[in-house]
């Protein structure tokens, strides 16, 4: 089994991708595979999978709750979901750490590193919007 979070999930076309928490490319969820139920898979949940060949690439199998170290499935309420921020307070975010890290950046090298981590935490469903 390998643990990962859903970053994103399509309720109405009842697929989206998984991000292993051993990183690597995300993995194809579709709610055929699910052992629990649709109405509980959001952004941000913790789940587990096995992971397949898929005919595009990696595809999660047996998805299920992640256990917590009594064995039990998590319930949603410990802790499975992530702060999900909107593009203007991920980068004020991204800029007040990258102002804390390397106070010598320029303005325009501030402003080049912060698009390109915004649409990577897009891709990744990070950030909403």
């Amino acid at each position: 089994m390998v643990a990962g979070r859903v970053v994103r999930f399509d309720n109405a076309r009842g697929y989206g991708f998984i991000a292993p928490d051993d990183g690597g490319e995300d993995v194809f969820l579709h709610v055929n595979d699910m052992l629990m139920p649709e109405s509980q898979v959001r952004r941000g949940i913790v789940v587990e999978f096995e992971i397949e060949d898929g005919e595009r690439g990696p595809k999660a199998s047996s998805v299920r709750l992640a256990r917590g170290e009594d064995g039990k499935p998590l319930s949603l309420d410990d802790d499975m979901m992530c702060d999900v921020l909107n593009t203007e307070e991920f980068t004020r975010e991204v800029t007040e750490a990258l102002l804390a890290a390397a106070p010598t950046l320029t303005a325009e090298q501030i402003l080049q590193v912060r698009s390109g981590l915004a649409q990577f935490a897009k891709h990744h469903g990070w950030v909403e919007g």
